[in-house]
């Protein structure tokens, strides 16, 4: 008799589906998976334990390094977890902003994801449109932060600073002419808020292309229908958040059930799909981008009519204006405390989580009453996607781990930190 046993296949540890660095262990039978063992750690940058020897200010910059592709709303969970520490309140147009920047942050996320997927899937014609429109919202983030990438715009307390009046614009170089350039340059006459109205306007069209190239298309529905499906009851019991569990049916959002910032004053739907597998999923994330859309819009309008203050008025916990400190040894002596000692949290501990784009980012920190956090634990929602990679993929095919990886949205920055 010959012997019959399982094929054992690394996939990884560089694999361009993974979106980081994951060895996936496949047990096969032929070409399907009977067992698929995740091996993480191989990006640990031990992101929590660094906080601990960095003042509550300098451990921010360390959130948009977690999930790479999310980044203001990672931001946003660790102001919240410090703010309630501290037991401050934020000025409403910071809250406005913040929310705005956030649902620009899922639409950039979801544009990321969207354009891999289908690269990943075979399709290469969305990945260059939604990175197209990725380079707007980049500019964005470089206009208000000086960064296109690690914003680090958020401050316990509100935000850096306020809206800028000036959008920066294209200049001519020698491989673009004036005429060209005047055309680019064409919505950047005005305000930030000027120019994000402005995508507003134009990105429900491009949404209506990505569904007109995928959401009919035979080979996605063939490659996503009926792929890595999960019952609601059970996403609930391996911990799903996000477009993971509502994609399942269940309608759980943070933004809706435990409101924070001023979501409660938003107009806006939770989309839930059917069957929980991989095409729901996506139809779940094409409809997210229209309502965070719709929520942006509502901030605009909101921020246009009102303006104020953008951050905390206590100085000990945000820093006063360059006027301020330069008219005043008060307010000097405050900015040079907080510059080198940095704030003084109150002893205690808090969990605060926020509705990011995968899912629940939630942030635990723990004070002893000093200038550092004593211990700082990151709730990341791809985490416990990850961990049910194994029951998805079981009985699928070999090419199905790339489609229900993609799914998932994973980014390895959050899941090793």
């Amino acid at each position: 008799m010959a012997e019959i046993r399982n094929y054992t296949m690394n996939f990884g540890p560089q694999h361009p589906a993974a979106h980081g660095v994951l060895r996936l262990v496949l047990e096969l039978d032929g070409e399907v998976i009977v067992r698929a063992d995740p091996h993480i750690g191989l990006l640990h940058r031990a992101t929590e334990k660094l906080a601990e020897n960095k003042t509550w200010i300098q451990a921010l910059p360390y959130m948009d390094r977690l999930d790479y592709v999310s980044i203001m709303p990672n931001e946003h969970a660790y102001c919240l977890a410090v703010e309630r520490l501290l037991g401050i309140d934020v000025p409403i147009r910071a809250q406005y902003i913040r929310v705005m920047f956030d649902e620009l942050s899922r639409i950039l996320n979801h544009l990321l994801w969207l354009g891999a997927h289908a690269l990943d899937v075979g399709a290469m014609t969305p990945f260059l449109y939604c990175f197209r429109e990725r380079e707007d919202l980049m500019d964005v983030y470089e206009a208000v932060s000086g960064a296109r990438l690690h914003a680090a715009y958020y401050r316990p307390g509100g935000v850096y600073r306020d809206l800028p009046e000036k959008m920066p614009q294209y200049t001519v170089t020698r491989g673009r002419s004036a005429k060209r350039i005047k055309e680019m340059n064409q919505n950047r006459q005005g305000s930030v808020v000027d120019f994000i109205e402005d995508f507003t306007r134009r990105f429900p069209g491009y949404v209506d292309d990505y569904e007109t190239l995928l959401t009919d298309n035979r080979i996605w529905k063939q490659r996503t229908v009926g792929i890595g499906a999960v019952s609601g009851e059970r996403a609930i019991a391996l911990g799903f958040t996000g477009a993971m569990l509502r994609g399942s049916g269940v309608p759980w959002d943070l933004r809706k059930k435990q409101p924070y910032a001023v979501y409660d004053r938003m107009d806006f739907d939770i989309p839930v799909g059917l069957n929980g597998d991989c095409y729901d999923r996506y139809l779940v994330r094409i409809e997210e981008m229209r309502q965070s859309n719709r929520i942006i819009r509502q901030c605009i309008e909101w921020l246009r009519a009102n303006l104020g203050p953008v951050i905390t008025a206590n100085h000990k916990v945000a820093p006063p204006t360059r006027e301020e400190m330069k008219e005043n040894m008060e307010e000097l002596i405050h900015h040079f405390k907080l510059f080198s000692e940095g704030i003084h949290v109150p002893a205690g501990e808090v969990y605060a989580a926020v509705e990011a784009p995968k899912g629940e980012f939630g942030v635990y920190a723990i004070s002893d009453g000093a200038n550092k956090p004593y211990r700082l634990k990151f709730r990341p929602p791809d985490f416990a996607h990850l961990a049910a990679l194994d029951e998805m993929s079981r009985g699928h095919m070999i090419a199905d781990v790339v489609a229900i990886i993609a799914t998932q949205d994973i980014v390895f920055g959050s899941i090793d930190r």
